[in-house]
């Protein structure tokens, strides 16, 4: 095997030397191929990614047997996009020196494809697969519970608590599957592609995990750079971490730090009068702090309202009997941007060492925590 290696570098040396177009070649690529069946389309784009997300960077029309050709060059490999019409999208992953050929047929409404030439490209083709084969019995969930909420001509809880599991299954089989594909391609762009379409607050930890391991891989790609940034942010406070001490001004006017609470469990629910999935949700928990609040559970509501009476207002309203605190700045105060809030509502589970145990579990997520945490065995 160690023979028929130096073989095969000495042929590709050899034959780097002897093509008169390969200099050229490697200054760029190229992306051809063939339409099948084009019908009246006439034009095929090239879309790049960017830090805006995808934007069209090149455009050719199809010839007479609906073949095309694109030339560019790229300071690093990057993820393209090629669009036929309206609703035909290819991902394709490419860098200079890569020679892609392409070809589809327009009439296939499962939009098949081949690609050769850059193995990334192939890489993220396998990616979609994976992600179509769930995509299909997700949409069929989905249909199903339109059906039967439209025989009812309502919307109905009872209804939603029987899809709403099977819809959760399929969606956390399918980010299942999607982060094995990234974790046996971390040296391939489209396993940093695939990560990136996980839902990035319930899998947290396993994108700051990505993040640490490929972080040398793409040094000249902004958008992994990006990335990597993003996750370092998050990182200090992710599960397993210390959580950072706040101090911040209580209801009553009197400053609340998160150290009053050492040594016991505490959960700093981030939420908001305003907001209606933190109001929605307000039930549960309230229910959840009756049941364990006997057996160890604190709770510390941050509010993000910047209206002290529309705060004080839902409290009542919803009975939340814990203390509450807030910087009133929304997104911007101190202790929001400590803990990188962006979204609400958001919550932090910390247990008595002071360290995260969880993060933004609400609903039946968090009562299973709960569960565990106060009812296991001694």
């Amino acid at each position: 095997m160690k023979n028929l290696n130096v073989v095969y570098c000495c042929i590709v040396l050899l034959f780097a030397l002897g093509c008169s177009n390969s200099s050229k070649n490697r200054s760029g690529f190229t992306i051809s191929g063939t339409i099948t069946n084009p019908g009246s389309l006439k034009k095929i784009y090239l879309f790049q990614a960017d830090s805006a997300g995808l934007s069209m960077v090149d455009s050719t029309n199809l010839g007479e047997n609906g073949q095309f050709k694109f030339q560019r060059s790229t300071p690093y490999a990057n993820l393209y996009d090629l669009r036929l019409g309206t609703n035909s999208i290819f991902d394709l992953i490419a860098k200079n020196g890569d020679d892609i050929t392409f070809a589809t047929n327009l009439t296939d409404t499962a939009h098949k494809y081949t690609v050769s030439g850059s193995e990334d490209s192939q890489k993220i083709q396998e990616f979609n697969r994976i992600g179509n084969s769930f995509n299909g019995q997700i949409s069929k969930i989905t249909e199903q519970y339109r059906a039967e909420a439209e025989k009812l001509g309502h919307e109905s809880d009872s209804l939603i608590s029987i899809y709403r599991p099977l819809l959760e299954k399929q969606l956390d089989a399918q980010s299942t599957a999607i982060l094995k594909f990234s974790n046996e391609n971390k040296n391939s762009l489209a396993g940093f592609y695939a990560i990136t379409s996980v839902d990035q607050i319930k899998y947290e930890s396993q994108l700051v995990a990505y993040a640490d391991a490929i972080r040398n891989n793409f040094k000249d790609n902004p958008a992994v750079q990006r990335f990597v940034r993003t996750m370092d942010g998050v990182k200090p406070i992710s599960v397993g971490q210390k959580a950072p001490d706040f101090t911040t001004g209580g209801i009553d006017g009197k400053p609340v730090s998160l150290s009053d609470y050492k040594g016991k469990y505490v959960l700093i629910d981030f939420w908001a009068s305003w907001c209606g999935p933190c109001r929605h949700e307000n039930p549960n928990v309230v229910r959840l702090y009756n049941i364990y609040k006997n057996k160890g559970l604190n709770i510390l509501g941050i509010s993000l309202d910047v209206d002290k009476n529309a705060w004080q207002q839902a409290i009542s309203q919803d009975k939340l009997a814990w203390n509450h605190a807030s910087d009133l700045k929304r997104f911007d105060g101190p202790t929001e941007n400590l803990y990188h809030i962006q979204a609400i509502p958001a919550n932090f589970i910390i247990d008595p060492q002071g360290t995260i145990i969880a993060k933004n579990i609400m609903g039946p997520d968090l009562e299973e925590f709960l569960n565990k945490t106060f009812n296991k065995p001694q």
